[in-house]
């Protein structure tokens, strides 16, 4: 049987919560999103902190799916490059999965034995829920754990388009201590309700039963797992909302290792209350705003290397 446990208000230890379907906590019916200085806000989106003019990285709309599809390989492809730039590749380890716009049944995943830092998205590979190539680079071979994992989590969780898995230095080292991420800094609370941890570590995760056990254990909101002994998981509507939930879940596992050790030292930590972190992770925890927090980190690496835009690439070559 699978274990988790769900992240929790700061005053108590998390609750252990047996059985993989184990949700996560409720924000209790008394914490709204509001602090306890009064204040308020009452609509999620990325205009809460644009101010002046509009947000300047909405979500695309498409008419055309094949178009979109070669606009969120080239964003999957993207995701690759900052997660190669900040050294969360494993010798082989480590996958993205995108639900295809065209057939949503199908989802793409990066091919194996290619470093994330030269990944272009023509080199991702689409595949079927029973593991067969069916489009894209069909010649190349995938990560059996990659596809037990994130083909389970694709049927259980319509709402998650895209997922993200790599074995990072500080999300392995927390991940030994089989605990929620506290409350202890203003980004963490992006992540308040919405991470848990899946205790019963498996050995490496290629047989389905095990990806099944994973995504149970996310249950019917959480986009964020901890995953005790392996490392993290995190998941979005977009591949960019996915990607930055890791690259803010790594950080606060490093950032929560250094206070933990300060704390052992004699300092004593202060923990952000409920209704601060609810008030925040209402703020900043929407597919919007995560999607807009990605963005700069996108930018960057198509300032120093756009090869990985494939599709836009070969069409401006065609001008």
């Amino acid at each position: 049987m699978s274990h988790t446990e769900t992240s929790t208000g700061p005053g108590t230890a998390p609750a252990a919560a047996t059985g993989a379907n184990a949700t996560g906590s409720e924000i209790p019916a008394d914490i709204k999103p509001a602090s306890t200085k009064g204040y308020t806000v009452t609509t999620q989106g990325a205009h809460n902190i644009s101010m002046g003019n509009a947000n300047p990285h909405q979500i695309p709309k498409f008419d055309d799916p094949y178009k979109e599809r070669e606009w969120i390989l080239e964003h999957m492809a993207g995701v690759f490059r900052v997660f190669g730039r900040r050294g969360f590749t494993e010798g082989s380890a480590g996958h993205i999965s995108v639900r295809d716009p065209v057939d949503p049944h199908t989802f793409w995943i990066n091919p194996l034995g290619i470093h994330f830092s030269l990944l272009k998205a023509s080199d991702m590979v689409r595949v079927d829920e029973e593991g067969n190539l069916v489009g894209g680079n069909t010649s190349a071979p995938i990560n059996a754990a990659g596809f037990a994992i994130h083909s389970s989590l694709h049927k259980a969780r319509p709402d998650i388009n895209a997922a993200c898995h790599t074995h990072s230095k500080y999300g392995k080292a927390y991940s030994a201590f089989g605990k929620p991420l506290e409350m202890i800094n203003q980004d963490v609370c992006t992540l308040y309700n919405n991470h848990c941890v899946y205790t019963d570590f498996g050995g490496v995760a290629i047989e389905k039963e095990e990806g099944e056990a994973i995504a149970k254990a996310a249950g019917e909101s959480n986009r964020c797992i901890i995953l005790q002994n392996h490392g993290l998981l995190t998941a979005g509507r977009t591949v960019d909302e996915a990607g930055y939930l890791y690259t803010l879940m790594e950080t606060s596992c490093e950032v929560q290792l250094a206070a933990d050790a300060a704390a052992a030292s004699g300092k004593e930590k202060r923990l952000i209350g409920d209704a601060e972190a609810a008030y925040t992770a209402f703020m900043n925890g929407d597919p919007e705003t995560l999607y807009m927090e990605f963005q700069n980190d996108l930018a960057l690496e198509k300032h120093y290397d756009d090869s990985f835009m494939s599709f836009t690439k070969n069409q401006t070559a065609k001008v």
